[in-house]
């Protein structure tokens, strides 16, 4: 099979910067990270690009990617459930969307470990997100003990199940499998191993939203991603693209992730 035969699904490669680089690296991180694409001679149709910085970047991407007409998009690390008033440190969904963000990053394996966040807060994340007109990354995956207790799959689809309690069919999102085993371990899930639970998370999205719906979504994978074996994962027939974590935060390695499609000759 040819690598990601999927005409209704354009390849997505995010790169996930979490809480790395100020603004005034981020600037030279996009403007290198574009130069670089653009001397690959990378077909920005074929895959789209997106970062997401720390908060505190977004807007200095904003007007680097606007006045330079880069063809990288960006997100959103968080987003608050609430629209305004008094909870500090929260970011609204309004904020996001007047910084242009297309992407918001939501149910991230960080913050349900770090932060505590339950199924419903994801939920409630993913309705705020889509209020305000920004795509949710919807982020589900399994722990070690998760793996070992109740098998592949069943946590992620659990998860991704709760998340899509108030979306309807007309909604844009994006699913991303996060294997927490193999986040940060150097070890990533085999090909295999992420085309069998993405393949069960598609199956929850016709289950729950329809055929059309499972048909366009894109489902990621996210654990340990490298230029190295980025190819294999992309192969796979459910798979279409990567959340990024540290390798993010290489130029050459992200640039060579975002062109997968050389590896294999296409």
């Amino acid at each position: 099979m040819a690598v990601n035969e999927h005409p209704r699904r354009t390849p997505l490669i995010a790169g996930n910067w979490k809480m790395n680089l100020d603004h005034l690296q981020a600037i030279a991180f996009v403007q290198k990270l574009a130069w670089n694409l653009k001397d690959a001679k990378h077909d920005v149709a074929a895959v789209e690009v997106a970062v997401f910085p720390p908060f505190t970047d977004l807007r200095s991407v904003q007007t680097l990617v606007s006045a330079d007409k880069l063809p990288i998009v960006f997100g959103g690390q968080d987003v608050s459930a609430q629209d305004s008033g008094a909870y500090t440190g929260e970011i609204s969904g309004a904020f996001l969307a007047q910084l242009e963000c297309k992407y918001v990053l939501i149910g991230h394996s960080e913050r349900r470990t770090l932060h505590a966040e339950t199924d419903e807060i994801v939920s409630a994340k993913v309705t705020a997100a889509l209020k305000h007109n920004l795509v949710p990354i919807i982020c589900v995956g399994e722990s070690a003990a998760d793996l070992e207790l109740h098998g592949p799959s069943a946590v992620p689809v659990a998860q991704l199940r709760a998340a899509l309690a108030g979306v309807t069919n007309a909604a844009d999102f994006v699913v991303a499998y996060e294997p927490v085993w193999a986040i940060g371990s150097g070890k990533a899930a085999t090909p295999e191993q992420a085309e069998q639970v993405a393949a069960q998370l598609r199956l929850v999205l016709t289950e729950t939203l329809g055929q059309d719906v499972a048909d366009k979504t894109r489902i990621l994978y996210g654990g340990s991603v490298k230029g190295s074996n980025i190819a294999g994962f992309m192969r796979e027939p459910n798979v279409d693209g990567a959340l990024v974590g540290g390798a993010s935060l290489d130029i050459d390695e992200f640039s060579s992730i975002v062109r997968f499609q050389q590896h294999v000759g296409l």
